[in-house]
């Protein structure tokens, strides 16, 4: 990760009229800038790249709602828009992120996805598929549209694309609950007996299997890239949970829209279609590994 000064010296800052700060130098990832406050009261995040302003928005009003369920989340201390882009600062949470880096650690994992799930994947009626909590009028109702539509338009044009688009019409029958949307090991912090989940600016609504892919697709990904061959990753475990063969295509695919679309080309209709038409789970994570591992052979980031 990287890590630099953030702003310049005539860059206003707007945190600092809520007397938050000073915070340390900026960690830079894909889509955020984040910094610590120096006595470690605050965490800031500036979010840049894709739609900054509406992510602001989700992830403030989200973190709000789900305070209601009794998830314990990173409470907001202020958040705006300014000079300095769209950014929101958090109260520091206690905790240490997830481990992966054992088969205990794993278990352990997925244990915290059970438990935080199942107050996160109430059943809500009239609940319609879109980003964040709150549904707007302009929201579509189908699931499929809903993630077909989070890939960009040059997908359009990929022999793929009618393979995936035919093999996510079994989601529409799924129920449509509130969503984490970006779950992975790292955003849930565990301290003691409690757990605080982060990050929320993914927040959705759409099928439970989404954040369960999420799960697996971060989870599989990561232990490749740390150098674990694809017979060691603890494939059991996640079994446990929900799957979706179609989903699990779609969710490697935006992986490379999103950081490396030139290699979306690199993925063919028939790669596509036996992915997504596995209905084993333990056999379709095994090609997920195979397919990242051709992928990153290929110089495909994480």
């Amino acid at each position: 990760m990287e890590v630099r000064k953030m702003g310049s010296a005539n860059m206003a800052e707007p945190w600092i009229e809520h007397d938050l700060g000073p915070f340390g130098p900026a960690a830079l990832k894909p889509y955020s800038e984040t910094r610590r406050a120096t006595d470690g009261s605050a965490f800031l995040k500036v979010y840049v790249g894709v739609d900054p302003e509406g992510r602001r928005r989700r992830e403030v009003a989200t973190i709000k709602r789900a305070i209601l369920r009794g998830i314990s989340v990173p409470p907001v201390l202020a958040t705006g828009r300014g000079e300095a882009g769209s950014w929101t600062a958090f109260r520091s949470v206690a905790g240490t992120p997830c481990s992966i880096g054992t088969h205990e650690a794993i278990e352990e994992y997925i244990g915290h996805i059970v438990a935080v799930s199942g107050r996160l994947h109430r059943s809500t009626a009239g609940l319609t598929s879109g980003s964040g909590w709150e549904a707007r009028n302009a929201d579509l109702d189908s699931p499929r549209r809903f993630l077909l539509d989070q890939l960009s338009p040059r997908c359009q044009r990929q022999p793929w694309w009618a393979v995936l688009s035919t093999a996510l019409q079994g989601i529409e029958a799924h129920r449509v609950v509130h969503l984490h949307g970006d779950f992975k090991a790292e955003h849930l912090l565990v301290d003691g007996d409690r757990l605080h989940v982060v990050d929320w600016e993914a927040s959705a609504r759409g099928p439970a299997v989404l954040d369960y892919t999420d799960v697996v697709f971060h989870l599989i990904r990561d232990l490749l890239y740390e150098g674990v061959p694809p017979g060691r990753i603890p494939i059991d475990l996640v079994t446990r949970l929900p799957f979706s063969g179609p989903v699990l295509a779609w969710r490697l695919l935006l992986w490379l829209d999103r950081r490396r679309p030139d290699d979306t080309g690199r993925v063919t209709a028939h790669h596509v279609h036996r992915l997504a038409a596995e209905e084993q789970a333990a056999s379709a994570y095994k090609s997920l590994a195979h397919a990242i591992l051709r992928l990153r052979s290929a110089g495909v980031p994480r």
